[in-house]
């Protein structure tokens, strides 16, 4: 067994990490990546991060955890016409 990357529950708990915490880290990083990242690209790239079935009621959390650190950006143009305007 790979510890580095095999994602189970016991390998997790084994190194001292809880499920809440491992997924809601690992939505912020995908969705600093990703920022258009679409639902269906969300639950996608779990599965593949997580394929054990003992990680997938962990979707949900992941979901919104990845969802929810996605803010759209505005293209610099706008923040510059926004900046000129309130000058």
């Amino acid at each position: 067994m790979d510890q580095l990357t095999e994602n189970r529950p016991e390998t997790c708990a084994r190194l001292g990490l809880d499920c809440g915490t491992c997924v809601r880290q690992s939505a912020a990083t995908v969705a600093n990546l990703c920022r258009d990242l679409e639902p269906s690209g969300v639950r996608q790239i779990f599965f593949q991060l997580y394929p054990s079935a003992g990680c997938h009621p962990m979707l949900q959390t992941f979901e919104l955890s990845c969802l929810g650190a996605v803010t759209p950006h505005k293209p610099m143009a706008h923040a510059e016409r926004a900046g000129a305007a309130a000058a």
